[in-house]
């Protein structure tokens, strides 16, 4: 893991067993197809198109394994309204992680469960404790995790048409690049900062590292 040391090992373990908690919970809850005909035809193309491939996916199932879905889902059901939004927050995180990130994030849950249990739940109450936005940062993966304190200035306020862009540019982006774009937003005013952040997207991935250092100079 690239910087890798105890300060940035145990929040990234923490985030591991939480996401990943998070992705078995929210994504277990069943779709059935009766529930939903009145308002499938009202649904966005996109959503319609998630929930008609989570009812295939239930009706494919065993009988065991609907039994145990519909378990979860009951326990998901009973969550007071907070934590279940806290879980959706995790979830959405998730899905926004690399295929890579998520083997990596799954890798280090598996090692966490192999803890003692006193101290699992200690790194995760000390992941619990941290200043909601390290949190948010660490939920940006593994990858940029490190980062988001440096590269937060030009991660605040960003349009959401742009933040998925942006967050793909920032993992393509190579550590010392991300070092030394981090150093280029501390220096641009704030008022200026829209302007770096649409160049950069804007910016072929082959000609990033010029318009990096014609910036930086």
């Amino acid at each position: 893991m690239r910087r890798a040391d105890a300060a940035h090992r145990w929040p990234l373990a923490c985030l591991a067993a939480v996401l990943a908690w998070a992705a078995a919970g929210v994504g277990a809850t069943p779709a059935v197809l009766d529930d939903f005909e009145g308002v499938l035809p009202l649904l966005q193309p996109e959503r319609r198109a998630q929930l008609l491939e989570r009812a295939r996916h239930w009706q494919g199932r065993t009988a065991a394994e609907r039994e145990a879905l519909a378990r979860r889902a009951a326990e998901w059901d009973a969550l007071p309204r907070a934590e279940r939004n806290a879980r959706r927050v995790d979830y959405r995180a998730w899905q926004m992680l690399t295929p890579d990130e998520r083997a990596r994030l799954r890798a280090l849950a598996r090692r966490m469960e192999r803890m003692p249990a006193a101290e699992r739940d200690a790194l995760r109450a000390r992941f619990a404790a941290l200043d909601g936005s390290e949190r948010k940062g660490w939920r940006l993966g593994p990858v940029l995790g490190v980062d988001y304190a440096s590269l937060q200035p030009l991660l605040a306020q960003v349009p959401a048409e742009q933040h998925e862009p942006l967050l793909q540019v920032l993992r393509e982006l190579t550590a010392q690049q991300r070092s030394d774009l981090a150093l280029l937003v501390h220096r641009t005013p704030p008022q200026e900062r829209n302007e770096l952040r649409r160049e950069l997207v804007s910016t072929a991935a082959g000609q990033r590292a010029r318009w990096l250092q014609q910036r930086m100079d």
